[in-house]
């Protein structure tokens, strides 16, 4: 069989997994068996192996002759026929045969999880696809030092020459007899008597799908453990999220150190909740926790999800749904309906009515109105005396679940912590998947192809004591947007930045200036049954997307001060703070507040916002509902982001009391909002003057 230039090796997270012929017929595959390293005869790639790629198979197939005439070495763009539009990116060099070439990456524009393209001579010779965990690459043999591959190559990375061995399903037993059902790989030509590191995954998605992008390590001599949490999967117990997870980290890791394969030192990996487990098992201290990789981190329960700002947060419904039965279910995400399930009220009883159902943790959630001892028991920030593991953080700007990421950081920067690391990027919930989130187009740049590696070496140095000067690297990495650039910091923010206030004034103005007298206030009234939405699709399950405010500015329950056309860019990075003086005719209700980018058309996109419930001003752990009329100061804490406002565009700060999809309306009654089906219209005043100077803090870059 003549397969000429249809032939492709398919490395998963620098592991060679797979082969594949791309014919139009049909694409063929032939696999290697992780036990035993032996490899299938080409067959068919069925539907079930889909999810094994995470690659358009058929797509590429169909496409691959006009792919190889497509890419030109003059060309900068290239739009195929099929719609994809491609930028020519980076020349790379490496090894062919023995002889030294170089080839072009072209990176897909305009779409989620971009296919990237790897053109040698004009011919396709290579495809990348990043996810959360790395990089996913179809190479032409012999032409694997001309991808991203070649990273792998570099000194004293531990290589991929182990076979897996599954060693089975462990029922682990935690200190109440609650017991969580547990795999456990090892490196297959493992010796009696070799002990090795292991890396944990824990996870309420299921224990097996997720151990599957992990066994990477096992490949190169680690042992890989992944359990589902309390309550989820096979395992016993009440599935209370955030709860459980520092006990049952603990005692899993002691499970693990147990174990005659093991050297006593464990690693943990893992994004969203998977990063929360992580936090949450350093908050015990146990010894055994030895080096982190937290990605996308959920954080406290009242300064991340599910109570952000103190709010009951609605665009967090699509997980809750997903997670609503002990095996996950990511199509219960997908509703043409949210409109009508988050009119739903009682808020306590929308299960029942959108599902037919309980879910039980909504239930207990609605029990606990304020920042209790059963949110304590989930917040791994009351322990931070005892978290001290080398950790790898990484988040971005559009990350819904970035405070956690910020109240790591943080945490980390109070005790001093050493081996810390972190990575800023522009991404959303689903880091380093796209460069084009919604309005903004980032620099082709956005993407990064080292992240696996990265994993990886941080692994080796503080789990297997490989000297790979991994910990002396850059403390700090942002992206810049609109700079289009990655920078390098020793802290964050970084130390050239000063916080620097931003007035609102009188006539919708916004000014570097206080005012300098008393200014007449603004008001508005705030409807709890017809707020002002936050532009999101519940469904997209990511609640901070830079969406365009323009249409909704336009509101009579939208108050906008503005800069006048800057003179020259304005570069910020790190977190913004707003200082609000505002009397609401209510016993409680909400503020919003948005930081945007108005260019000339303009377009206001979003850059930065904060949400606060009125009860909260003194800290969530002291509610006081408001006296009417009474002047009071609340300090919202915004996003944080890497950010150039142009010279020519304005910068604007938004201010209402409504933020649909994303946190249920207040009702401003005072009542528990979880119970509560009534509401009353509040009337607002925002004050600027002298003695209640109402700003924004700007962390300005010099």
């Amino acid at each position: 069989m003549d397969t000429g230039n249809r032939v492709f090796a398919y490395y998963k997270y620098g592991v060679h997994r797979a082969d594949v012929i791309l014919e139009r017929a049909g694409v063929l595959h032939r696999k290697k068996d992780v036990g035993t390293g032996a490899w299938s005869d080409f067959r068919p790639v069925g539907e079930k192996d889909n999810a094994f790629y995470e690659l358009p198979l058929a797509e590429i197939a169909q496409n691959l002759e006009e792919l190889n005439s497509a890419f030109r070495e003059g060309a900068a763009e290239v739009t195929l026929g099929y719609g994809a539009h491609y930028h020519r990116y980076q020349r790379v060099a490496g090894s062919v045969a023995g002889k030294r070439d170089t080839a072009w990456i072209w990176v897909q524009r305009g779409v989620k999880f971009p296919l990237d393209v790897v053109a040698c001579r004009d011919e396709v010779i290579g495809f990348i696809k990043t996810r959360r965990e790395g990089c996913l690459i179809l190479v032409r043999p012999g032409y694997e030092d001309m991808t991203p591959l070649g990273e792998w190559h570099r000194p004293g990375l531990s290589q991929a020459v182990h076979t897996v061995k599954h060693m089975g399903t462990f029922q682990v037993e935690m200190r109440d007899g609650v017991k969580l059902a547990t795999e456990v790989y090892l490196p297959g030509d493992l010796l009696p008597g070799t002990k090795v590191p292991t890396i944990l995954i824990r996870t309420p998605y299921g224990r097996t799908k997720f151990a599957e992008p992990e066994l990477r390590f096992v490949f190169r001599g680690y042992a890989v453990v992944a359990q589902d949490c309390r309550g989820r999967g096979d395992s016993e117990g009440e599935w209370l999220p955030f709860v459980h997870e520092l006990a049952d980290g603990s005692d899993t890791l002691d499970w693990i150190a147990a174990q005659p394969w093991s050297n006593g030192k464990v690693g943990m990996i893992g994004g969203s909740y998977g990063g929360f487990v992580q936090w949450a098992a350093a908050g015990s201290g146990n010894p055994h926790l030895k080096a982190m990789v937290s990605l996308v981190t959920s954080g406290s329960p009242f300064g991340d999800l599910p109570r952000k700002g103190g709010t009951l947060m609605s665009g967090v419904l699509a997980w809750c749904f997903m997670v609503a039965e002990k095996h996950a279910d990511p199509a219960a995400v997908k509703r043409d309906d949210w409109d009508k399930v988050l009119s739903y009220r009682p808020i306590k009883d929308i299960p029942f009515k959108a599902l037919g159902k309980e879910i039980p943790f909504w239930s207990e959630w609605m029990r606990h109105p304020d920042y209790d001892r059963f949110w304590q028991a989930g917040d791994w920030r009351c322990h931070g005396d005892k978290i001290n593991v080398p950790a790898l953080i990484i988040s971005g700007w559009y990350d819904d679940d970035g405070q956690g990421t910020s109240e790591a950081w943080e945490m980390v920067n109070k005790y001093r912590r050493g081996n810390q690391r972190l990575i800023l990027g522009p991404w959303y919930h689903q880091a380093n998947t796209t460069r084009d989130i919604h309005n903004i187009a980032f620099g082709d740049n956005a993407i990064r192809y080292d992240l696996d590696v990265l994993y990886l070496r941080w692994f080796d140095r503080f789990l297997k004591g490989i000297e790979n000067e991994v910990e002396k690297e850059p403390r700090v990495q942002y992206y810049l947007v609109g700079a289009d650039e990655w920078r390098n910091a020793d802290a964050w923010p970084p130390a050239e930045v000063k916080l620097t206030k931003l007035y609102l004034r009188a006539g919708g103005k916004l000014s570097f200036t206080a005012p300098p007298t008393q200014e007449r206030p603004d008001t508005y009234t705030f409807d709890p049954s017809a707020p002002a939405p936050h532009l999101i699709d519940v469904s997209e399950n990511e609640l901070s997307v830079p969406e365009n405010y323009k249409e909704v500015e336009k509101r009579a329950d939208v108050l906008t001060y503005t800069t006048e056309p800057l003179a020259e860019d304005v570069t910020i990075a790190g977190d913004l703070f707003a200082c609000l003086y505002a009397a609401s005719s209510a016993k409680d209700t909400d503020w919003v507040i948005r930081v945007t980018d108005v260019d000339d058309q303009g377009n206001s996109i979003r850059v930065s916002d904060g949400i606060l419930r009125a009860r909260y001003r003194h800290g969530f752990d002291c509610p006081k509902l408001l006296t009417p009329g009474q002047v009071e100061e609340y300090r919202l804490r915004l996003t944080r982001v890497g950010y150039v406002f142009k010279e020519g565009h304005r910068i604007r700060v938004q201010v209402t009391s409504g933020a649909q999809n994303l946190a249920f309306p207040n009702t401003n009654t005072g009542n528990d909002p979880a119970t509560d089906t009534e509401s009353v219209v509040a009337n607002q005043t925002v004050l600027h003057e002298p003695d209640y100077p109402s700003h924004v803090e700007l962390p300005l870059l010099s």
